[in-house]
């Protein structure tokens, strides 16, 4: 029965559900972090997740029976989860790399033979669905997808988004409309498809050159898109677009639809279309909107790897972004050390608010890419920690202050992460920080063949960790968008993750460079760059690529322990501070000026 107002704790809201699951016959309840478009940050209205269970991290999986509820959350979770689960009655579960099926299997071990999974088949991909299905059939346990039971029990659920949508500036833009859609049918053809559906936000966005703001952080806005032989058509709520951006897309052969009729249009398809879809990147919901008279090819998305390619434009522009985003950091941190020197007050809210203040005064910025980390001492070892109005440090005393954090700027997305000395910081500190810029460092170095699959490089960087005995739990690397999301595909430098044809490293990708260290209660350490894959000179044994290091702001070389650093690290690190120095000192001045002066002189032993 719908309640007239939403339950207020998380125990109360779990109990509604149970109650819920039991009107409709469903003894267990899979509730993952996902919405209609396999998106990583989601709209409010699909943060059921949230809501929930209370713990608000922007990954985890969610599986209530009548009898126990389990959230399952890697190790960059683990303690918020835990603090943020305390009382609710749903048991921290934590999963370790390599283990994205253990929610399946947990579920398949709890539930009775002859027993039925409910699921809101528009938020969970066709994939996922099959991978569940082959858990739970040796059970014979059934699945029904066809309702949301948080629609039952959340009456103050958030309406979807309804902010505009507007073009991507032109002098930002490498390749048309036209002839991004030319190469998608292009290859559409090789596959034997003459139609295709995409649902993911930021290949929309990329393929239309359009962007939006439904969802914190990312520039996209929620649509689909069904690309045909000749037209295509972008499924978008009415309003969002104004006349002007409809008459453009019409002049590309793009015509614009209600975002609520997608399913109607994919029924409608004619027998003998051949449709192109991802079943890792289309909800279940669609899948079973297309007639079974209509042929489909499941094969990975093109554009997503099409996307993660950035053309040399797009890299000089990327390169500006970087340069404009220096400067601002070069500004913080000037602020940041006389600040802190002063013995004024600074807490990790402060740091929030000035980092992305002095961001908001350079060229082209947008918005931050994603909630900025600012963790101090015990707070740094949370890799994914976020200071609230009702929990925060404040930055004395003694020890290292972490600073995870980046703009979207309309020629570029950035990510970087520093960690500043605080007063004095002790020998073991020193090692830590040292050890992951050593990290940092090899990677970055370092010359691999064209085609290598992204998770083999992770062992390079995590090497120099190793031979210390250290070791991390979150990936080295992930892909970055161009003035889209800080999270893209298709590599990822994780050893854990899956090697893959669509992973393999490509020119003109975009990654991060981030492992770290973490000490529970004491602190953490994670120096972070992106870099882009440029070629190398070929060789008779083929073509080969390496980095070219993107980010342009300096490492605090107060905390390095040099006796850990040999001399080819110690060049590259001048090199890249003399780097930084010569393109940062033409945007900058005054105190920014003397800090950037003074964190880039070289090193010597």
């Amino acid at each position: 029965m719908p309640l007239s107002e939403s339950p207020q704790t998380p125990a109360a809201r779990l109990a509604a559900l149970r109650d819920a699951m039991r009107e409709q016959g469903v003894d267990a309840w899979w509730l993952p972090s996902s919405d209609p478009h396999s998106s990583e940050y989601l709209p409010h209205h699909w943060q059921g997740r949230v809501w929930l269970s209370g713990f608000d991290g922007s990954v985890g999986t969610l599986v209530v029976t009548q009898q126990a509820a389990g959230l399952w959350v890697d190790s960059r979770y683990w303690v918020q989860a835990e603090q943020q689960l305390a009382g609710s009655g749903i048991e921290l579960m934590k999963l370790q790399p390599g283990q994205a099926q253990r929610p399946m299997q947990w579920l398949a071990e709890q539930l009775s033979p002859g027993a039925t999974l409910g699921f809101d088949g528009a938020v969970v991909s066709t994939a996922s669905v099959r991978q569940l299905e082959a858990h739970l059939a040796p059970k014979e346990i059934r699945w029904e997808g066809h309702r949301d039971l948080l629609d039952a029990i959340w009456p103050e659920r958030p309406a979807l988004p309804e902010a505009p949508v507007h073009a991507h500036p032109s002098a930002y833009v490498d390749a048309s409309r036209r002839d991004k859609l030319a190469t998608l049918r292009q290859a559409m053809e090789a596959q034997g498809a003459d139609t295709h559906l995409v649902s993911t936000l930021d290949d929309i966005a990329w393929l239309t050159n359009l962007r939006g703001s439904d969802v914190a952080f990312n520039p996209v806005f929620l649509s689909h898109l069904l690309v045909e032989a000749t037209r295509a058509t972008l499924f978008v709520a009415p309003g969002k677009l104004d006349d002007a951006v409809i008459g453009e897309l019409a002049d590309d052969g793009i015509d614009v639809a209600d975002y609520a009729q997608v399913a109607e249009r994919l029924g409608g398809l004619p027998a003998a279309a051949c449709l192109l879809l991802d079943p890792a990147r289309v909800s279940l919901a669609l899948m079973q909107a297309v007639p079974e008279s209509v042929s489909v090819v499941e094969a990975f998305q093109p554009s997503t790897l099409a996307k993660s390619r950035k053309s040399d434009r797009d890299i000089e522009h990327v390169r500006h972004a970087m340069e404009e985003d220096g400067a601002a950091l070069c500004a913080f941190f000037a602020w940041l050390e006389d600040a802190l020197a002063s013995d004024a007050t600074v807490t990790e809210l402060h740091v929030d608010e000035r980092i992305t203040a002095a961001r908001a005064e350079r060229d082209g910025f947008v918005s931050r890419s994603f909630a900025t980390i600012a963790a101090f001492n015990a707070n740094g070892a949370l890799p994914h920690y976020h200071a609230t109005p009702a929990a925060h440090s404040v930055i004395e005393g003694d020890g290292l202050l972490l600073i995870d954090s980046g703009g979207q700027y309309l020629g570029g997305t950035t990510d970087i992460t520093r960690v500043v000395p605080v007063g004095e910081i002790d020998a073991a500190q020193r090692r830590d920080f040292t050890q992951v810029l050593k990290g940092t460092i090899a990677l970055s170095r370092a010359q691999f063949p064209r085609g290598i699959p992204s998770p083999q490089l992770d062992a390079i960087a995590r090497a120099p960790l190793w031979s210390a005995g250290i070791d991390y739990g979150h990936g080295t690397g992930h892909g970055v968008g161009y003035f889209l999301n800080v999270h893209e595909g298709p590599q990822v430098i994780a050893w854990y993750a899956p090697p893959t044809p669509q992973s393999a490293m490509q020119p003109g990708m975009i990654t991060s460079i981030e492992p770290g260290v973490y000490r529970p209660g004491q602190w953490g350490v994670r120096i972070e760059n992106l870099v882009v894959n440029r070629s190398a000179q070929p060789s008779e044994f083929g073509e080969f690529l390496h980095f070219e290091t993107l980010t342009l702001c300096p490492i605090d070389t107060r905390a390095i322990d040099i006796s850990l650093l040999d001399d080819a690290e110690i060049a590259w690190l001048n090199a890249y501070h003399d780097e930084v120095r010569q393109r940062l000192m033409p945007k900058v001045e005054g105190e920014a000026r003397d800090w950037l002066e003074q964190r880039t002189q070289p090193i010597a032993r």
